[in-house]
This record gives C-alpha cells, structure tokens and sequence, in this order.
C-alpha cells in the first residue's frame, strides 16, 4: 500500500520571509498524520499546498504528490491541483464561518454538493451522522449564524464529508468543542480512519493528536524539528482549580435574560439566565455546544437584540449596542470565537487594534500604535506579524490580536469566548498572565469556554448551562469535586480523560488572594 499523500521538502515564502521549509511527512489511507505546533509554525500553510493553495504573496516550491498526482512541484501548483479539491482531498478550515455561507441554509449547500459529487447517492445524511449533527428539516433549515461555534465547525466537517474525499484535513477540529463532544469526535475519526480515510490533523490539543495519531511531525517556525509516533509529545500537567469568590458589589448584573433566536420569543436559546459579576472577580460559563453560552455572552455585549430581562451595568439598565454611548461601549468589550471576521482584511492589524484606543480612549496616533505594538508583544505577536493584513496571520495570533484590540479599551467589563481554543499551551499561559494582571486592576471578566478544567482554574465562580437553562453553579473548586448534575459530572470526568489543560498557565487571582498554585 502506497502513501494517498507524500510531501517531500516543501518550502513556502512570502518575499524574504520563510514560512516552511524543508518539511516533509506522508498521510496513508486508514491513518492519521498530526501536524503539532504553536501558532504560525507553517501547519496551515502546509496543509493548504496538498490542494495546491496559498496565501496572497506566498510562494510554494518542493514536492507534493496527491494520489499519484503532482500538485506542487519546484514551479509552485501544478495544474492538477484543481482536480484533487474536493475528490480526494477535503478541507476543513480552522474558522467554519469562512466555510460556510452565511445567506444559504445549511441543507442547500449539503445538497448541492452531494450533486456535484455524488448525484446519484443520499450522502448528505451520512456525513452529518459522521459530523454529530442532526439530520431533521428543522436543523437543515437553519443559517449558519443560528448554530453556535462548536456546532459550525461540525457543520463545516459535514460539508467536508460529503465530498467522500480520500483525505481529509482537519485544522484544529476540536476547536469550540465542549469536552464529551471532543470524545465523541475521537471515537468519529477513528470510525472514517477504519473506513479508509487518511486524516491529516492540524492541532494543538495534544490529547486529541494522541488518541488519534499514528504519525506525528512537530513544526517550529515552518521547520520539522521532531517526528514519529504520538510519544514524541510531552505530558502537560493539570492546573489546580480556583477557590474563592471576590467581594464588593455587582459591577455588571443580568436578571432573568432570556433570548430566542425569532421574534415574539420563537425559537428560545435562553431561559432566565441570572448572572452577577464583580470588580476584580472572574465569572466561568461552561456548556455543551449550542448550551446558549455565546448568545449569553452577545446579550451582554448589546449584540443579540432578541431577549427579555434585565441588562445592568453599575445598576443602570444597559441598552443593545446600537443605542450604548461610547463610554459604555468602552466599559464592555467582547472577544467572540471565530475573530477572523472581525477585521479587515483591507488593513493591517496592528493599525486595527491601535484604532480602539483612538476611537474609545481619545488617545493620539503614535501613542494608539505604541500601546498596541506593546500589547500584541506580551501576546506573543510580534511587530512584524501583526504589521501583517489579518490573512497574513494564523488562527492563533489573529486570536490573541482580538484580545489586545479589546484590552486597549481599558474595559471595565472583559467577556472571553473561548478565546484560548486556537492556541497552543504557551499561547494560553500568556493570556492568562495578562487578564491576571487586568482582574488585579479590577477590571471584571467573563470567560465562556468548553473545557470545565481550564474554566474552573481561570474562575472564581462557575456556571454550567445546559438548554439555554443554568444547571449548576458555584465555586470551581466544589463544581470540580463535587458536581451534582449529570451533565457536570460528565463534563469533568470528559475533562479529566479526554483532555489536560494547557501547560501551567497561572490561575487569575486577585493580588491579595491565597489560593493555591497550579499542580506541577
């Protein structure tokens, strides 16, 4: 049996820049192969040339071979690149919304595919199967902005599946994914790698690559730099939950919110949701996806405009976004999943993130861009990259880069929603470092996640959701150890089987705090 894929010293290079070089690595049918590495270290940009894609001002060279054929030889793509898209090799991006078209409903577009590859075969119910999704009218009549995060993604893979491709590669699969569905995820790969399917997995989540992976190749600065089986990745340790609660008064309070998704309360997502946070206080929101978390978290930020309840910041009402005042605009940032869609791919980002303190703190020019330049560092972004259009970027810097837009802010109010899911380990413990320094200020923060174990060592307060509904609550700590609900209880044992938190990143705690530091 010969490699579906072989990728022999291919290289990459935008201008002088050198984004891959020398890397090589082989993907088998019925196998899995792991591309592992931090952000920026050339996963996607390798991934892209077994289609014979790249970024604008990107040039390929080296050798690419896709079931027989050609696709990047020394010349960059090769004309037989167009006819592997889709037939043999499937594509699932990193973001679903830049997958997915937003005016069509997700039926639509799996039907028309299953036409153009497989006119005569109902693949359609299949690949949702495979992809975990429902397959009723109802659900197929859906836009794609009616789904939460996780749920795109799978669509996204749905999409990908219904070509009945002979690879499929897969980046950061499991972002936006609740810890049972990360399971279930495994268990669904392992089914189409026993089928015959090659997989090649683009991720940072060790755990997924060492349950799946027959293959791995480590990738540092678009270079291999290790490779072999799943034991040439390290163990990361488990972070040790947060304890206790902050005092003071409620800064921000949301009182019986409720939220649909249609006019006169169709469709309900929420159902009299009560939340309270404080200065200096950290508030965890963990579900399943599609639990009602992200419209929770847009209800706050004034961007969902379909809820019953009351909105309070410093107890006066809170309007939706289009009637807020600058100032309160200002108090309340959010950082939502999928951020590509969020700049402007006309403008650096650099220039974009420095734009919010202009436009919300009055700040001049060069002290705007001083700041940012300042903040994308701590991130671990550098001048360079983020001197870059947002295409320029990796999923995980452009995430770290929506977070240092609304940090210039000086928001009183931060709502995270899963902001850590395209980052690796060392990416993570940066963010941590820096909202741990933004709750000693004071400032309050919202972290809406997947993964109970990260959320419970980040928070000092955690709420489960379930159907839109609060099932559970209370300090990390107790919901860890003693969770009383069903489902809280299998979101830890699946947090604590199918996936460890990133690598030692501080617990946010307030400077006056005692609360223990992370397990070593």
């Amino acid at each position: 049996m010969n490699p579906v894929v072989q990728v022999i010293r291919l290289a990459a290079t935008a201008g002088e820049s050198i984004l891959v070089d020398n890397v090589c690595f082989d993907v088998w049918p019925g196998q899995v192969t792991a591309l592992v590495g931090a952000s920026g270290s050339g996963k996607t940009t390798s991934a892209l040339a077994l289609l014979g894609e790249h970024g604008n001002g990107v040039r390929l060279g080296g050798t690419v071979e896709v079931d027989g054929q050609v696709v990047v030889d020394r010349n960059g793509p090769t004309s037989a690149a167009a006819g592997v898209k889709g037939r043999v090799v499937a594509y699932m991006p990193q973001h679903p919304g830049s997958a997915l078209n937003p005016a069509r409903r997700i039926g639509a577009t799996l039907r028309e595919l299953e036409r153009l590859h497989h006119p005569t075969e109902n693949v359609v119910v299949e690949a949702l199967r495979a992809a975990q999704l429902p397959s009723d009218p109802k659900t197929l009549k859906r836009f794609p902005h009616q789904f939460s995060g996780g749920q795109r993604q799978r669509i996204a893979m749905a999409q990908a599946l219904t070509c009945r491709p002979k690879v499929l590669v897969l980046d950061e699969p499991s972002t936006g994914l609740d810890s049972i569905t990360r399971l279930q995820l495994v268990s669904e790969l392992e089914g189409l790698a026993d089928g015959g399917l090659g997989i090649l997995l683009l991720s940072h989540d060790l755990d997924l690559v060492r349950a799946l992976a027959s293959q791995v190749v480590v990738l540092s600065a678009g270079q291999v730099i290790d490779s072999g089986g799943p034991e040439v990745l390290a163990v990361a340790p488990e972070l040790a939950p947060a304890g206790t609660t902050a005092a003071g008064k409620p800064l921000l309070k949301a009182m019986s919110l409720s939220a649909s998704l249609r006019p006169r309360g169709r469709d309900p997502i929420l159902h009299g949701v009560d939340l309270a946070v404080r200065p200096g206080h950290c508030i965890g929101i963990v579900g399943r996806s599609g639990s009602g978390k992200t419209t929770l978290a847009r209800c706050v930020a004034g961007l969902h405009e379909r809820y019953t309840g009351r909105l309070l910041l410093d107890d006066q009402s809170l309007p939706v976004l289009r009637k807020r005042s600058l100032e309160q605009n200002r108090r309340i940032q959010y950082v939502w999943q999928e951020v590509r869609g969020s700049f402007d791919e006309r403008r650096p980002v650099d220039q974009q993130v420095a734009r919010t303190a202009q436009r919300l703190r009055g700040l001049r020019h060069t002290e705007a861009d001083a700041e940012a330049v300042a903040t994308l560092a701590r991130l671990g972004v550098s001048a360079i990259t983020a001197g870059r259009p947002p295409s320029r970027l990796s999923g995980g810097e452009l995430q770290r880069a929506a977070l240092a837009r609304a940090v210039l802010a000086h928001p009183d109010v931060l709502i995270c929603d899963e902001i850590t899911t395209a980052l690796d380990d060392h990416g993570t413990a940066l963010v941590v470092e820096l909202l741990t320094e933004l709750k000693d200020r004071g400032t309050a923060l919202v972290w809406i996640g997947h993964d109970l174990g990260l959320v419970a060592a980040v928070s000092d307060h955690v709420l489960v959701i379930e159907a839109g509904r609060v099932i559970e609550q209370g300090p990390p700590a107790t919901v860890m150890t003693e969770p009383k609900h069903d489902l809280t209880r299998r979101l830890v044992r699946a947090a604590r089987i199918g996936h460890r938190p990133p690598d030692s990143p501080p617990v946010l705690t307030s400077s006056n705090d005692t609360r223990s530091e992370p397990r070593r």
